[in-house]
């Protein structure tokens, strides 16, 4: 603690000066602010005795607790966590809680970055039969600050500081989460390897239309749940959660109660409010690794670490492509809650290409997005022929929505920019589909950046997702060519109101082509070569449907009906 003199000079001195690092635990206290813990004080690892039995030539290891190991650069384990924490103007203060084997250790380790050694918190331990449990480490580390004597109302982010994440994890989004913001709890989850065994995480069941965790179970040994989605140890408690700890130890069956046996009990015996993001292939869980594991996660952070990582890691120039779309029957039912039919064709197509870049950039079309012009007369040519709706505008909504889409969903982004572009061969306005068709190779290729597959944007909601893009540009369009083309092929279409209503998209059906083409073995395919805006001749069609005008409904309802008649034929 700072002498009564040096503390009322620090105050004294400007609110907006820089700090220090080593300023960052120091300062004062403010209820808004943020306590981080790192839990380090396992005790005997099986990585920490392969090393001490592997020889001379790991012999510069022994007797580092492994959250002091080096990976790459000179970086220790724990480096990773101090990098992300020391940017964090939330963060006000940093504890440690560590053996006693190991307390001298990070002591050390603290005090050259600038932490308080009183921030250092040793909970007596030198076996891993005598080690207290995460829990009670916790409870131990928020002691120094009399969390639960003077009732503080500060969040506290929970940190297992034998953990990795990769470069790109965005600390600051979790911390302020919109959840964090509204009062919640908040876990990151994972969805558990083809090899992982459940029964050594903590598994959550989740709510897919709020991301609340439904249920908790600590290290599942048996069938209690059927859920996949894993929790690191890393989350961010609320004071409503945390001041539940010591009720929570005062009962607790376990001689070394975890963290993750907290958290189940808060959630499921007290109903306490948490809700999890998922974070797509960003940490590394050293836990109970032995010697060959440590190896490969070193050669793993070596690589992704690299300033060639995104090529190595297959992450570099991505291309997404989706394709043109007929509307064989129904067309353009499917915005009044009709059916339609439609098939792809590979004739022509749209490509969007992402690479990773310092910062995020969005290319402009040379053809479609022109800026430079020969003169008043080529500019009056090129914008009376193509009009002025490039692909720039579906470009920047694309990214706008993609993020919403996952914040809603829960999935939290990695911290990872790029360069975006497009190309299309989609003749324009004709009908094709060849808007949508940039939107929906423009949201793969984001997909694929950023580690996402189904699970993270089910294949019957990207659809919705292509429909708001374009109806955040004002498009008037329904979902029929968002669905061909990401389900691609000859797909039926049913948008029937209650059935949609119910499951929040339509019924999609693949069709067999090879019956399509044993009735019509030949399609032709002709288009205008001085095209006119589609908008101008459906715009009031929309508003006379909605009004109940009878021939527009009439006419809608008919022209579903040969659609659900063709797919009966076919």
């Amino acid at each position: 603690p700072l002498p009564p003199a040096a503390s009322a000079e620090r105050r004294a001195e400007p609110l907006d000066r820089a700090l220090r690092p080593h300023d960052r635990a120091l300062r004062p206290h403010a209820n808004a602010m943020t306590i981080a813990v790192i839990l380090v004080a396992s005790v005997d690892s099986q990585l920490e005795q392969e090393i001490a039995e592997a020889g001379a030539e790991y012999a510069h290891l022994a007797g580092l607790p492994k959250a002091l190991l080096p990976i790459t650069g000179g970086k220790r384990v724990l480096d990773y966590w101090w990098g992300a924490i020391e940017g964090q103007r939330r963060i006000s203060d940093v504890y440690i809680v560590t053996n006693a084997k190991a307390f001298k250790h990070f002591e050390r380790w603290s005090t050259s970055r600038g932490i308080p050694a009183r921030n250092v918190v040793n909970d007596g331990t030198t076996t891993r039969g005598t080690s207290l449990g995460a829990a009670r480490d916790l409870r131990l580390a928020l002691s120094r600050v009399d969390y639960f004597e003077g009732g503080s109302d500060r969040d506290v982010v929970v940190i297992a500081g034998d953990s990795l994440f990769h470069r790109e994890f965005d600390l600051a989004a979790l911390v302020s989460d919109q959840h964090v913001r509204s009062g919640n709890s908040l876990a990151v989850s994972y969805r558990l390897g083809p090899d992982e065994d459940a029964a050594t995480r903590g598994v959550v069941e989740v709510d897919p239309s709020t991301r609340r965790v439904v249920k908790f179970v600590e290290k599942p040994s048996d069938q209690s749940t059927a859920s996949r989605l894993a929790c690191p140890l890393f989350y961010v408690l609320k004071p409503q959660m945390v001041h539940l700890l010591p009720a929570f130890l005062e009962t607790a069956d376990a001689e070394r109660p975890s963290l993750g046996s907290f958290v189940e009990w808060a959630v499921n015996e007290r109903a306490s409010p948490l809700y999890a993001l998922r974070l797509p292939g960003v940490f590394r869980l050293i836990g109970d690794a032995g010697l060959q594991e440590y190896l490969d996660l070193v050669e793993h952070f070596e690589r992704v670490d690299s300033p060639t990582w995104s090529a190595a890691a297959g992450r570099g120039r991505l291309t997404a492509r989706a394709y043109a779309r007929v509307g064989l029957f129904g067309n353009p039912s499917d915005g009044y809650h009709g059916a339609t039919i439609a098939l792809t064709i590979a004739n022509f197509w749209a490509e969007a290409t992402i690479a990773p870049s310092e910062r995020l950039v969005l290319v402009p079309h040379p053809l479609f997005d022109p800026c430079d012009f020969g003169g008043l007369a080529d500019l009056h040519f090129i914008s009376r022929r193509e009009g002025y709706q490039g692909g720039m505008r579906l470009l920047q909504a694309a990214c706008k929505r993609f993020l919403e889409f996952c914040q809603d969903r829960g999935v939290a982004l990695p911290k990872r920019n790029f360069t975006l572009s497009y190309e299309t061969n989609v003749p324009r306005q004709v009908g094709l589909a060849g808007s949508s068709a940039i939107v929906t190779a423009v949201v793969r290729a984001l997909m694929r950046f950023y580690s996402l597959d189904s699970t993270h944007v089910p294949l019957e909601l990207l659809p919705n997702l292509v429909l708001s893009i374009e109806a955040e540009l004002g498009i008037n369009a329904g979902l029929q060519d968002r669905v061909v083309q990401a389900y691609e092929g000859l797909v039926a279409m049913d948008f029937e109101k209650a059935g949609f209503d119910a499951r929040g998209h339509g019924a999609y059906d693949r069709l067999d082509q090879a019956r399509l083409h044993a009735a019509l073995p030949l399609l032709w395919l002709a288009y205008c070569g001085e095209p006119s805006d589609s908008g101008a001749i459906h715009s009031d069609v929309k508003q006379r449907w909605r009004n109940g005008e009878k021939a527009a409904v009439a006419g809608m309802n008919a022209i579903a009906a040969v659609a659900r008649d063709a797919r009966r034929a076919i």
